[in-house]
């Protein structure tokens, strides 16, 4: 298990309710952070988890779009071009700037919630030594995105978010929604 704590939340009625806790043996405090998601509902999900990471330097790597413009205000933040499932020829134009971004924020962990970015950073990030945590999208209910499929077995910890895909993907955890 890799240095890292944090909990997803669930709102309710305006509480904060704890549904996952991920804990190592021994609790990193200035641990770096780099929080890779694309624009969206991945962005949303990353946005979510805000009490685990703003509690840790991090630094973000994201395509630029509407709603994620608003970590140049005040996050540390990496644009990357646009890379669609399936895009292969962007994934491979983006593994040199990947690299780049790897070497010079030197992250303790690398956490995605995807989409395809996640698989730049999980595969670089693996032979650069760093820990890598997927968290699947709530919406893959019956079996994992394609992104999910592809750093299942390089992920040091993969998240799903709905408990009946542990019973099929056996590294899968599922402590709880991350919304």
């Amino acid at each position: 298990m890799c240095d890292v704590c944090f909990e997803f939340y669930l709102v309710t009625q305006s509480i904060y309710v704890p549904l996952i806790a991920i804990k190592s043996h021994e609790k990193k405090k200035n641990m770096k952070i780099m929080l890779v998601c694309t624009s969206g509902g991945h962005f949303a999900t990353m946005k979510s988890l805000s009490s685990f990471w703003s509690e840790h330097e991090r630094v973000w790597v994201s395509d630029r779009k509407k709603d994620t413009i608003i970590l140049e205000e005040s996050e540390n933040v990496h644009w990357l071009p646009y890379q669609a499932p399936r895009d292969v020829l962007a994934l491979l134009r983006n593994l040199p700037e990947t690299l780049k971004i790897l070497r010079l924020e030197k992250p303790d962990v690398v956490i995605s919630t995807g989409a395809s970015l996640a698989i730049n950073f999980a595969f670089l990030g693996k032979l650069l030594g760093k820990k890598f945590i997927f968290i699947e999208s709530i919406s893959r209910s019956y079996g994992l995105s394609i992104s999910g499929r592809i750093v299942y077995s390089i992920s040091d910890e993969f998240y799903v978010q709905w408990p009946e895909l542990c019973e099929k993907y056996k590294k899968a955890i599922f402590r709880g929604y991350a919304s």
